[in-house]
């Protein structure tokens, strides 16, 4: 009888629970250059995303997801290796702006990496030796040929070679080494998608997978996705006047989603990640099947000119350290782990998705690889974070955006941004003043010089290259 009770009880309290497979299989999408408010599910009222919001409405949205860094490439590094750019040696885009031909820079050009070293662990080569067979399609931007996907652990590549930006355009014939037009004026989101879900159709049966599908959308040329682009065009009659600007050191941002042309490109990505999931679904995945979405910096908003998206609340955009150019749209859904519909305001960043793949994956942890990143899997099951972490940003470059060398670091609910331009240093409350509206790095001392000093031991902990005055110079 109690055998039987035992038996019962045990049935009823896993009817109602989601089942979390053993070895899951993944689905990453990286988006490039999509903005935190860029989609549907982040407060966009302009750009429709009812795939992604369907996503998110059956995971858990991130609300303080951050890029490792404000361009692509060393993002994209963290997410790889589950380290900081400044351990990887990548803290610029590959091969990133040259200082040299910045017209009266105060600092010298300061060389990193060209690629990420092979010596490096990918968490696509972990999967690999652990059984998963791995398939990658899209932007890949870590290096020349000899160091492309198939090299850093994916058995598959499609479209991944060393530019940022897509040679040609987003319109066959485009120039692309390792992915070849089918048909005239093909679109490449539309033919990356099709790439992806032929894996989906014809992968290894017997084994987990990971399917990370690296977007070059929404990245610049901004080229309208002519399927969608009509739509926004009589959507954006609604507005009037021009687009409103706002000045941003010797740039300007954007302060109003209105560009039809980009709506259009933003609405490729939304249309490809619904037919993905629709056959994760047709072949019976969804339920065994991590998907995760995340952006590898900030929309582009402030340029010389203007920007092609506005990242409000959030202030500037791509290549700069306010936090339009590192908070990032991030969402992950988990069968079995993640509650549907569930938000998370705790901080996390790229280098965590390594640690957590390996333990959603029932890998053990490798923190002497990782040691940058921390398992999201309890925020993912909505326990609470145990302890405030601090994160740290070193972008010691010049960059298109207007941005000059800098470095910042959060703390709890203080951010500290250092501009080493122009000796100048900035302290925000974010939970009061998410926009960064309110420097209070003159009426809160003791915590400025508390944050400066805590950046400062960081980078020399972690030998940060720092930048070298120009022989010279001579400041105003």
């Amino acid at each position: 009888m109690r055998t039987a009770l035992l038996t019962l009880l045990l049935v009823i309290s896993g009817a109602g629970a989601a089942h979390a497979a053993e070895h899951p299989n993944f689905v990453f999408f990286l988006v490039d250059d999509l903005g935190w408010a860029d989609l549907g599910c982040y407060g966009s009222t302009y750009h429709e995303t009812p795939n992604i919001d369907k996503l998110a409405g059956g995971g858990i949205r991130f609300t303080n997801g951050y890029a490792a860094c404000p361009v692509c490439s060393p993002t994209r590094a963290s997410i790889m290796t589950g380290r900081h750019p400044v351990r990887v040696d990548i803290t610029d885009w590959i091969p990133g702006t040259n200082a040299n031909n910045v017209k009266g820079r105060r600092f010298e050009h300061i060389d990193d990496r060209d690629d990420l070293a092979p010596e490096e662990t990918t968490i696509a080569e972990t999967l690999h030796d652990n059984g998963y067979q791995t398939f990658f399609a899209g932007k890949w931007h870590l290096g020349n040929k000899g160091n492309w996907p198939t090299e850093q652990g994916f058995d598959i590549n499609i479209g991944g070679h060393d530019k940022g930006s897509p040679p040609g355009g987003y319109y066959a014939p485009w120039k692309n080494p390792v992915l070849e037009a089918k048909k005239e004026r093909e679109y490449l989101t539309e033919r990356l998608t099709e790439e992806s879900i032929h894996f989906l159709e014809t992968r290894d049966k017997a084994k987990p997978f990971l399917l990370y599908l690296a977007y070059y959308n929404v990245h610049t040329p901004i080229q309208p996705y002519k399927k969608r682009v009509d739509h926004y065009q009589e959507k954006a009659k609604q507005f009037e006047g021009e687009t409103p600007v706002q000045p941003e050191g010797a740039g300007k941002s954007r302060m109003r989603q209105d560009n039809p042309q980009y709506a259009s490109m933003v609405a490729a990505v939304d249309d490809s990640v619904g037919a993905i999931l629709d056959a994760l679904d047709r072949l019976n995945l969804t339920d065994d099947t991590v998907v995760i979405f995340f952006s590898d910096n900030g929309g582009l908003c402030t340029t010389g000119g203007i920007g092609p998206t506005s990242n409000l609340p959030l202030r500037s955009g791509k290549g700069w350290l306010y936090e339009g150019g590192v908070r990032e749209p991030m969402i992950i859904r988990a069968p079995g782990v993640t509650k549907p519909g569930s938000v998370c305001e705790t901080p996390v960043v790229s280098m965590d998705f390594f640690p957590t793949m390996l333990s959603l994956a029932g890998l053990p942890a490798m923190p002497k690889l990782h040691v940058d990143g921390e398992s999201l899997v309890p925020l993912l099951e909505g326990k609470a974070a145990t302890e405030d972490r601090t994160f740290y940003w070193h972008y010691p470059h010049y960059h298109g955006s207007k941005w000059t060398p800098g470095a910042s670091i959060r703390e709890g609910d203080w951010k500290l941004i250092e501009f080493y331009e122009d000796d100048r240093v900035e302290l925000f409350n974010l939970q009061a003043d998410p926009g960064e509206q309110h420097d209070l790095s003159q009426s809160n001392p003791e915590k400025t010089a508390e944050l400066r000093q805590k950046l400062k031991a960081w980078q020399t902990k972690m030998k940060a290259k720092m930048p070298q005055e120009v022989a010279g110079y001579k400041k105003g």
